[in-house]
């Protein structure tokens, strides 16, 4: 959809902003998709612009949304870079509408499963951002349940261009 493509064009362009300020900083951004069944590592945590130009293009779009599988993938994918280098401060930057449609368990309730998966986020003590990517007439305010789970602020997508992605990451850094 259009909306779609244009949640990944804000992505692609907040992945390389980051990436730009983190080569400064020797931060490492890593890019992690939630759609169809599952989730999937599109970018692992890396501090090569170049490397995720190439990633960000190919990103894919559409169907089903299992956002709970996503945020317990990231955590998976956090705890081992937490191994890597003890010393780093993970921050996961989560855009979504809140929308889950797949349940992390058959018979569960999605949205539900997507909190409960954010607040291992919170007991885990990861820095989160959750950047609503709602639009159009009806709004359900699902991305501010994520966002509230996770202990995380919520940035609307219509006030965060790629540019102005690195001073909210630094924010909640400082946080």
């Amino acid at each position: 959809s259009m909306a779609a493509r244009r949640r990944m064009a804000a992505v692609s362009g907040a992945v390389l902003s980051l990436l730009r300020d983190a080569y400064q900083r020797r931060d490492k951004v890593g890019l992690l998709t939630f759609r169809g069944t599952g989730a999937e590592v599109v970018l692992p945590p890396t501090s090569s612009v170049p490397t995720a130009q190439a990633r960000l293009s190919a990103l894919r779009t559409g169907g089903r949304t299992p956002l709970a599988d996503g945020l317990l993938r990231a955590r998976r994918l956090l705890a081992a870079e937490r191994l890597r280098d003890p010393r780093r401060r993970a921050l996961l930057v989560v855009l979504t509408d809140g929308r889950a449609t797949v349940a992390a368990r058959p018979g569960n309730d999605p949205v539900q499963d997507a909190c409960r998966a954010a607040g291992l986020l919170a007991a885990d003590g990861i820095a989160t951002v959750v950047v609503d990517c709602e639009a159009g007439p009806v709004r359900l305010g699902l991305a501010a349940r994520v966002a509230a789970a996770a202990g995380a602020p919520l940035v609307a997508l219509a006030d965060l261009s790629a540019d102005r992605v690195a001073g909210v990451v630094h924010a909640a850094r400082a946080a």
